[in-house]
């Protein structure tokens, strides 16, 4: 049997490895045109003209907008998508906003036309430099129903009381998703309907963006994808591109396909935003923590209200009497940010964690015994139990695995030849984030098994978990049962994102299932050898069941989150200070593990990202110019086979029912996190130059 808990191989691996998968991109298509979007060249401006003459003559050429012919859009009011459509007005927001589109027979013509597109601008001064001045803030506004600030106790009089009191800046930068496939939208307009082939994370958000920009009934859009080449939260939720996609395939007739180009990427669907943030903790001389302040600065935009909630979970790590957290958003003329893996504590962790090692330090304490000082069994900031946490035994695997008790504490007393040898650790928390779900199971006379969901398969596993959920349900092997999924014709599923898949749709596919077999049960099967038996009996060639679920209410719930550990060894040359991670080990307290495989396969890939972030990845702004220096994967590095040591993840498995019916809370974001902190306090144990920011660069550490 492949039902939960085994390791089975990843079902959709094959068609991937072997080309045979079709990305959006990648759909054949008799008679589609290309589009091939003009981008802004100044971060804020007014349109005065544009000059069309010479794309308008290049060959191939269908058509181009602006916004002297673009239709009027309808307001879109869909959570988190961006409020500013494109094409309305000559307003100029950010560089790279698009100010027109052209659409041709080839991609190549469309490109050429593209570039033939002349547009000048009454330029009007801009802000683009997060850092220039912080004092331009403004409260953030509520995200994700989530209030920007937060407050228990009394902060002040408790830092004022403390007998070891600590403060710091820590700062984390830009950074861009630059998934494998670039965002792509295949649109096609016939008898009055829309259907669109998307690379989004969620069809039905995409369908009811598309439907209100377009004045058209939800049901006469239907959006559809079937993988997506990496998202991460860059193709969560509605953007221009794919709005103007739409519009293109309605007014020329013709089905437009629009893929953004590498550049674009860097540009046309967020990033995640650069934070100042200031923690502060109070202590007792035996460690014991007294109030924690977090305030935290975010880069936004002028073209919408994304949030980086950097202390969103802040109140959840430590017993703390006290505690506050803020978040001010610094608004710029850049294009606006998105969620992006791992969003809010993958940031947020980088100050809150590093604070802690060096009170550690300052404590002349273990960082791992202050931890385990300030462990809490409920939330800090209502009291509530959690649903289940198995955190201690994180700490005690990891340190066992990792040799933690080898570590000698003083700072560049560790040595390995002309490398200096750094220890480092960090406590990671994640929110579980459900969403309300359906499914619908089948199964036909020779034992076939069909799941139907509208969930999307981002690449992390889902088209595997998914069907051995209905497999372990039915009593079936897993290769039995096939995924039909991404579609708006399908039942209704949330977006993919915030970890929430497994729990939220599984949930859902679990409870079809078990009604499914009940049924079977019903008709006379005793079990998975008489289900065709059954079908016989209620003379139908097939049987179905539909299931949902849906959260139940947080007021009524206790506090629900993941949690873990991190370990991590660094080497660094004395003379050529450029880190290098030796090692980390992961364990993680995730709830029940539907595919051990699948699960160490997405740690692995988290904790990459957490490498990227600690050492590599930043994308640089030009003060002068307003916009993003290297928008390309030449001039913005990520990890590469060379940069990634020896991974050692592992699960504290527990049974959470109060996460979902599965037991499962979710992991797909759980793996980035504490990485960087970790790095960051080994950088310090094995050079003794504390570096508050990510990514750490060797000048960091050029000192003396």
């Amino acid at each position: 049997m492949s039902g939960i808990g085994q390791a089975v191989s990843r079902l959709d691996g094959p068609g991937k490895v072997s080309g045979r998968t079709l990305y959006i991109g990648d759909i054949p298509l008799d008679d589609v045109t290309y589009a091939v979007m003009v981008p802004a060249t100044r971060p804020h401006a007014r349109i005065r003209t544009i000059d069309l003459a010479a794309a308008t003559a290049a060959p191939g050429v269908i058509g181009i907008f602006t916004h002297h012919n673009t239709p009027r859009f309808g307001r879109i009011d869909v959570p988190l998508s961006q409020p500013v459509m494109p094409l309305q007005d000559d307003r100029v927001l950010y560089e790279g906003q698009p100010v027109a589109l052209v659409v041709a027979d080839t991609l190549e013509r469309a490109t050429h036309a593209a570039r033939l597109v002349a547009v000048a601008y009454d330029e009007t001064p801009f802000d683009a430099d997060f850092a220039a001045d912080l004092s331009r803030t403004e409260v953030a506004p509520a995200f994700f129903g989530i209030p920007p600030d937060n407050a228990k106790g009394d902060v002040s009089a408790a830092w004022s009381a403390a007998e070891v009191q600590l403060e710091g800046v820590y700062r984390t930068a830009d950074r861009h998703h630059s998934a494998m496939e670039p965002a792509a939208t295949l649109a096609i307009w016939r008898d009055g309907e829309l259907r669109i082939h998307d690379a989004t994370q969620g069809v039905f958000d995409a369908r009811a963006c598309v439907a209100q920009a377009l004045h058209l009934d939800p049901e006469q859009v239907r959006v559809s994808n079937t993988f997506i080449g990496g998202g991460f939260g860059g193709k969560g939720w509605g953007w221009p591109y794919q709005i103007l996609a739409a519009m293109a395939a309605r007014e020329l007739g013709r089905p437009v396909k629009l893929v953004l180009t590498r550049a674009q990427t860097f540009t046309s669907h967020g990033y995640q935003a650069a934070t100042h943030q200031t923690v502060a903790l109070s202590a007792q001389r035996d460690g014991t923590l007294s109030s924690i302040r977090h305030d935290s600065i975010v880069a936004g935009s002028f073209a919408g209200d994304h949030v980086e909630g950097a202390g969103w979970d802040t109140h959840a790590l430590y017993a703390s009497p006290a505690f506050s957290t803020t978040h001010r958003l610094r608004r710029l003329h850049r294009g606006n940010p998105a969620a992006m893996r791992a969003p809010f504590g993958g940031v947020g962790l980088v100050a809150v964690e590093i604070a802690m090692d060096e009170l550690a330090y300052k404590l002349g304490m273990d960082p791992l015994a202050l931890r385990l000082k300030n462990h809490t069994d409920v939330d800090p900031s209502d009291g509530k139990p959690f649903s289940a946490k198995k955190l201690r035994a994180c700490y005690e695997i990891g340190a066992r695995r990792f040799g933690w008790s080898d570590r000698r504490a003083a700072p560049r007393s560790m040595r390995d030849g002309r490398e200096l040898v750094g220890y480092g650790m960090s406590s990671l928390v994640l929110r579980a984030y459900r969403f309300a779900a359906n499914a619908r199971v089948s199964i036909d006379r020779d034992g076939a098994v069909r799941i139907e969901t509208a969930t999307q398969d981002v690449g992390q596993g889902l088209s595997t978990v998914i069907p051995q959920i209905a497999a372990d349900a039915l009593g079936v092997p897993v290769d039995r049962v096939s995924l039909v999924l991404g579609d708006t014709i399908l039942p209704v599923a949330p977006f993919t994102g915030g970890s929430s898949a497994t729990m939220s749709v599984g949930s859902a596919v679990q409870d079809a299932a078990v009604k499914l077999r009940e049924r079977l049960i019903a008709a006379g099967a005793n079990g998975p050898e008489g289900y065709a038996g059954a079908l016989a009996a209620l003379n139908v060639e097939s049987l179905s069941a539909d299931g949902t679920w849906a959260p139940a209410d947080p007021e009524a719930s206790p506090a629900i989150f993941s949690f873990g550990a991190v370990f991590a060894e660094v080497g660094v040359d004395e003379d050529i200070p450029i880190p290098r991670v030796r090692r980390i080990v992961g364990v993680y307290d995730a709830g029940k593990i539907m595919n051990p495989k699948t699960a160490r396969s997405q740690m692995t890939g988290g904790v990459v990202w957490g490498i990227g972030q600690a050492l590599l990845e930043r994308s640089e702004t030009d003060p002068r110019l307003g916009r993003f220096v290297s928008k390309n994967l030449a001039g913005y590095l990520v990890p590469v086979n060379a940069d990634i040591p020896e991974i050692n993840t592992t699960f504290v498995e527990s049974f959470d029912p109060h996460a979902s019916p599965l037991g499962a809370r979710g992991i797909g974001e759980l793996g980035a996190l504490g990485v960087a902190p970790a790095i960051a306090n080994a950088v310090f144990h094995a050079t003794g130059v504390r570096v508050r920011e990510v990514p750490i660069r060797p000048e960091h550490l050029l000192v003396g």
